[in-house]
């Protein structure tokens, strides 16, 4: 089960449990429906409920941040546990994906490039 939460132009994926060959391909889908909405142009997905996640997991994962780049979208990753984020470094996906700490601190990140773009066009 995830929780999807949309903010004016963030969609927030919050998938639980696993993230493995059992779940992997709906887990995509919804990252692909969730890029592919209009208005929206950053997705995050917040890992902090899943415990542990499998190369099939890893590649549902890849494959959004392919199409979001494509798309010209942003992809962010956020709350991995310390377990997970070994898997990252082992796999040098940490370099490929931009991870943040916790959700509210890239929220407020978000806000803050927002409010320097309203500046800028003001």
């Amino acid at each position: 089960m995830q929780a999807v939460v949309d903010y004016p132009k963030i969609t927030v994926i919050s998938p639980q449990g696993c993230l493995n060959a059992t779940n992997a391909l709906e887990f995509e889908t919804n990252l692909t429906k969730a890029l592919a909405k209009d208005g929206i142009s950053i997705l995050l997905v917040d890992l902090e409920s899943v415990e542990s996640i499998d190369s099939v997991g890893l590649m549902a994962l890849v494959s959004a941040l392919k199409l979001a780049q494509k798309l010209g979208k942003r992809f962010s990753l956020c709350s991995v546990s310390p377990s997970l984020k070994i898997i990252f470094e082992l796999t040098q996906l940490d370099r490929v994906f931009e991870i943040c700490e916790r959700k509210p601190v890239f929220e407020a990140a978000c806000l803050s490039m927002e409010e320097a773009t309203t500046m800028a066009y003001a």
